[in-house]
């Protein structure tokens, strides 16, 4: 996976194979209690993360009902009008409207949709092409920390209920989003700016619809979720499902049954390759949960459980640069396994789940493997490399932040 030879959606069913067959359970069994690779692995496992398989095509429909309706188009507007014609104030103001829409619905497609309409607009205010994707890379992260749809990984993996995850969503937050200010300020006054034209045409699906706004109210929708998880304590599919309903009553459009049944087929279609991850995730997850396996890499992972706060803070800020490529503190990756065996070796489930999350706010702004890091690059022109050089530092820092309070909260 590290060194993209071989795609995660084919590496992790095959790990997950590989380790149950290195610790000797048998591919088949004419006994039915007995674990085996066919049966425990692969069957069981496809269905083992269940739950966020379905928070996720739950969150992906939501996404695309908030832009069918145009309430994602309308925010981009109102905070290009907003910022006016100040570059600065621009990327700050599109770094905080995008962190809202990404609370509602993150994955490729939609950073797609908000990169093609706010990008060309940075770069028309003076942005450079590296500062204009940084905004959005930065508000993509900050939007998965609280986007709902997400948290379920962490529901099916390590049994944290989602209360939990929404209470100590703060502690991964406030510091990305200081830091990422921090970030936007300094790289736009180092780089400078410049006066230029966007020369790539917008796709014509945008060209053709109507650039006319919803109507205020309806922009509370993204939110929705959100709050309804924050404060009624409502289950995730539960709350997109009602925060879909809220949008719809809300922006009324004019063909709301057509926008329920479309959003969803392309919402699942936006989601496929992470679907497929979930599916090799829950795979390795009964492997390396199968007690022959554990057996044989418990020892090593017991030997890195932190028995302290300083530990803790340390051990995760340190090797917080695994979670890029794929690493073994990626959660979309090894890092589901790593995290299971960390809790039955004694950690705590929430001081796991915390350290995965703060972890992964390094991961979804630098990593190179990202598929969002891949076209805002190409869209932009600007080397993924580069990138990931220039944001690494940052991102490091705002784990550490994060991990100290954590650290001291958990432990």
């Amino acid at each position: 996976m590290m060194t993209r030879k071989l795609t995660t959606l084919l590496a992790l069913p095959m790990m997950a194979i590989l380790l149950a067959a290195i610790a000797g359970i048998p591919l088949l069994s004419d006994n039915p209690d007995t674990f085996t690779i066919t049966k425990g692995v692969l069957a069981g496992g496809a269905m083992k993360l269940s739950t966020a398989i379905a928070g996720l095509i739950f969150g992906a429909w939501f996404g695309q009902i908030l832009s069918k309706v145009g309430i994602t188009k309308t925010i981009i507007r109102k905070a290009a009008e907003l910022a006016g014609d100040k570059p600065l104030a621009i990327a700050i103001i599109f770094f905080l409207a995008a962190s809202v829409i990404f609370s509602a619905a993150n994955g490729l497609g939609m950073v797609i949709l908000v990169g093609t309409i706010a990008i060309p607009i940075m770069l028309t205010a003076g942005l450079k092409p590296f500062v204009s994707g940084l905004v959005v890379l930065l508000a993509n992260a900050v939007g998965v920390v609280f986007n709902v749809s997400t948290w379920a990984i962490y529901t099916d993996v390590l049994k944290v209920p989602t209360n939990t995850i929404a209470s100590y969503s703060l502690i991964c937050a406030v510091p990305l989003i200081v830091i990422a200010l921090i970030m936007i300020v300094y790289y736009t006054r180092k780089d400078g700016k410049v006066r230029r034209a966007w020369a790539m045409p917008l796709k014509p699906e945008f060209q053709a619809q109507d650039t006319k706004n919803v109507r205020a109210i309806a922009l509370i929708s993204p939110l929705v979720p959100v709050l309804l998880v924050f404060f009624l304590k409502v289950d995730i599919v539960s709350a997109v499902f009602m925060g879909a309903v809220v949008t719809l009553l809300l922006a009324t459009p004019k063909r709301p049954i057509h926008v329920l049944s479309s959003a969803l087929v392309e919402g699942i279609q936006d989601v496929a390759g992470a679907l497929g991850l979930m599916i090799g995730i829950g795979m390795l997850l009964s492997a390396v949960t199968a007690p022959p396996v554990a057996l044989l890499i418990q020892p090593l992972i017991e030997g890195i459980i932190p028995t302290s706060p300083l530990m803790y803070i340390l051990v995760f800020t340190l090797l917080s640069p695994l979670a890029i490529y794929r690493g073994p503190l990626n959660v979309w990756g090894l890092g589901s396994g790593i995290a299971a065996l960390i809790v039955a070796g004694g950690m705590a489930p929430v001081a796991a789940m915390l350290a995965l999350r703060i972890v992964s706010n390094l991961q979804a702004v630098s990593d190179p493997t990202n598929s969002h890091n891949v076209w805002i690059a190409d869209y932009t022109k600007t080397d993924i490399i580069e990138t990931l050089r220039k944001t690494l530092p940052w991102m490091f820092a705002a784990v550490m932040i994060s991990m100290i309070i954590a650290g001291l909260t958990v432990f």
